[in-house]
C-alpha cells in the first residue's frame, strides 16, 4: 500500500524529524491505501470551481518562492485525470516562476476553499509551452489567447492529498458574502417596503382625523365667532 502524497513529502531528513518526535510510527504502519496519483470527480469539480491558487517553485539556488494565481472559477483547467493547466497572464514581468522552472519542474499547488475550510494540495512536474504550441491545448485553456496572455503552463499529476480544516480561518469573495447576504436583502427590503406602506397609510388616517384640507360646519362657526369678537 501507498501514500503517494507522503512518499514524495517525507525525505529521509523529515523522517528523522519524525523520529525525535515520536511520530514516526503514524506512517510507518499506515494500512490504506492513498497514492491519489488520479483526480476524480471531486477534485475535478473543486478545482474548476477555485478563482486562485498558490504555486511553489524552487531556484537552481535552492531558494523556494510561492506565487499567487488568480482569474474566473474555471481558470485553472482540468485536461484529465493526471493534468491541469492555465494561461500564464503578464505580471510584473520579475519572471521568477518562469525562471525557476527552467531549472526545476517540480511545483507544489495548494488550492483553498476558505469558505469550506477545505485545501487540496498538489505535486506535479511543469511544462512550459508556447500559446501557438498545441492549438487544441490552446483553445481549451481559459484566457489563453487574452492580450496579456504569455504561455501555457501544464501541470503533469505526481500526486495529491487534502488538508484538514484545521486552522483555517474562514473567509469570504464579494460574490460569495453577496449571495450569502441575499436573503437578509431581500428581507431587509420587504420590512422598509412595509414600513413605508405603514407611514403613508398612518399619514392619510392622520389627515382624515385632522380635516386637512376640509372645512367643516363647525370651523366656519368659530371663525364667525373669532371674527365677531
Amino acid at each position: 500500500m501507498g501514500y503517494g502524497f507522503l512518499d514524495i513529502a517525507v525525505t529521509p531528513a523529515v523522517r528523522a524529524v519524525q523520529d525525535r518526535l515520536g511520530v514516526a510510527h503514524l506512517w510507518e504502519n499506515f494500512k490504506g491505501h492513498r497514492t491519489f496519483d488520479r483526480f476524480t470527480d471531486q477534485e475535478a469539480a473543486f478545482i474548476t470551481s477555485r478563482d486562485s491558487f498558490y504555486m511553489a517553485t524552487t531556484s537552481e539556488t535552492g531558494w523556494p518562492y510561492v506565487q499567487h494565481r488568480g482569474g474566473p472559477q474555471g481558470f485553472l483547467t482540468v485536461l484529465d485525470d493526471r493534468s491541469l493547466a492555465f494561461a500564464d497572464q503578464r505580471g510584473n514581468r520579475q519572471y521568477i516562476s518562469v525562471g525557476n522552472l527552467s531549472t526545476n519542474d517540480k511545483v507544489s499547488l495548494f488550492l483553498m476553499d476558505y469558505p469550506r475550510r477545505a485545501r487540496l494540495k498538489i505535486y506535479a512536474l511543469a511544462e512550459i509551452v508556447a500559446l501557438d504550441a498545441d492549438p487544441a491545448l490552446t483553445a481549451r485553456v481559459p484566457g489563453a489567447t487574452a492580450p496579456k496572455a504569455e504561455r501555457i503552463i501544464r501541470l503533469h499529476l505526481e500526486a495529491f492529498d487534502w488538508n484538514c480544516p484545521q486552522y483555517i480561518t474562514p473567509r469570504f469573495t464579494e460574490a460569495e458574502l453577496t449571495e450569502a447576504l441575499r436573503p437578509v436583502r431581500d428581507r431587509i427590503a420587504e420590512l422598509e417596503a412595509e414600513n413605508a406602506a405603514l407611514k403613508a397609510a398612518l399619514q392619510t388616517q392622520g389627515g382624515a382625523e385632522r380635516g386637512d384640507g376640509v372645512l367643516s360646519p363647525g370651523d366656519d362657526a368659530m371663525r364667525d365667532g373669532e371674527w365677531q369678537r
